[in-house]
């Protein structure tokens, strides 16, 4: 009998450096021993979860951060050792490790690969010195080229982060650097619009006024050239940040999100989707990793957060979630939502309908934030 397909994440905090516009749960490493404390807590807490989730057929495993390829190979290979004891494998089990481009981080690809990484999700952000030096990144132009041309030859699939609406840049510089991208061996390219998140430097920077974000509509024109340009390149944009070349390049373990499906998040404010008995929980761990390891010792889990989400809110995420893809969403999972909006949107071209599936259109997508809070008002 097929089991329910599980995803797990794998939040390892631990970064060289912050990056001004990252707000995600990051920390830098500064505390003798306490990363090999972090790994243990890991471990302990993917055994209780993986208790309390029952019998599942794992899909993917995603190591994200922070900056996870500062974690040692034998750690990665002992959380993916655990995972698959744990659980039962759906097929090809694709697992996934974030990376930064540096050369230190790059000699460590092959032992990755080795432990059982089958794909890299490298952040190389952007192609020019001048913008990485902007972006507060801690590599070069020339390293993140070397380090994608050797994941292309250790991985089996690689996957590229960019960001763009840069101050200064232009449709003809973006256009170039995503031409430049697609021809260093990825089959998959990530593309996010720059944006100031609360608490970040960036934004502070904006609130000094030392900072002045991309004029919107250049935002815009910097979008579509992003879906004319990777088009081009053989890519599909299966997702509103995501373009793959082909089916089988897309990400596994972003679709378990997109899709619904369940997923236990391990490691210091990791979040997790769990369905038991018809009921949809969500879970967070606590943030600070002290406390994060405390409580895995104390209860066996670092959860802070485990409650079930009403219908409505199932739906809402389901619809914030799965419009942003090419498949849509199944109109049946939208059933508790009103959805009074939905014959004014189709009808101006924002969104349709099809097979039972609600889509957005070329239209709807580049305004889907709007599109979605119409949806669900």
């Amino acid at each position: 009998m097929s089991l329910r397909p599980l995803g797990l994440y794998v939040h390892w905090p631990y970064c060289a450096r912050i990056c001004p516009y990252c707000d995600f749960n990051v920390a830098l490493d500064r505390r003798p021993g306490q990363a090999e404390a972090l790994h243990r807590a890991i471990l302990a807490d993917l055994a209780a979860q993986a208790a309390q989730a029952g019998p599942r057929d794992l899909a993917s495993i995603f190591f994200g951060g922070g900056t996870p390829s500062l974690m040692a190979p034998d750690q990665v290979a002992g959380i993916i050792s655990a995972a698959r004891t744990a659980f039962g494998a759906a097929g090809a089990l694709e697992i996934t490790l974030e990376a930064n481009p540096t050369d230190a981080e790059a000699g460590r690809f092959a032992a990755f690969a080795e432990a059982g990484v089958n794909r890299l999700s490298l952040g190389v952000q952007a192609l020019d010195d001048e913008s990485l030096a902007f972006l507060g990144r801690n590599h070069g132009a020339e390293e993140a080229t070397r380090a994608a041309a050797l994941a292309a030859r250790l991985f089996p699939r690689l996957s590229l982060d960019l960001i763009y609406a840069r101050p200064g840049q232009t449709e003809a510089d973006w256009s170039a650097e995503l031409r430049q991208a697609a021809a260093l061996g990825a089959e998959h390219i990530s593309p996010y619009q720059l944006t100031i998140e609360p608490g970040t430097a960036f934004d502070r920077a904006v609130r000094r006024g030392t900072l002045t974000l991309t004029d919107p509509d250049l935002g815009a024109r910097l979008y579509e050239t992003t879906q004319a340009v990777l088009q081009a390149e053989g890519f599909e944009a299966y997702e509103v940040s995501n373009h793959a070349r082909g089916p089988g390049a897309r990400s596994r373990h972003n679709l378990v999100y997109w899709r619904g499906e369940d997923y236990l998040g391990v490691g210091p404010g990791a979040h997790g989707r769990l369905t038991v008995d018809g009921r949809r929980l969500a879970t967070e761990a606590l943030p600070a990793i002290p406390a994060y390891i405390a409580r895995v010792g104390e209860q066996g889990t670092g959860l802070a957060v485990r409650e079930t989400l009403t219908a409505v809110q199932a739906a809402e995420e389901r619809l914030l979630m799965g419009l942003r893809t090419l498949e849509g969403v199944p109109l049946a999972e939208l059933a508790p939502l009103p959805l009074s909006r939905l014959p004014d949107l189709e009808a101006t071209g924002f969104v349709l309908t099809a097979d039972g599936r609600l889509f957005a259109t070329a239209q709807g997508r580049p305004v889907l934030n709007r599109v979605i809070e119409e949806l669900a008002s």
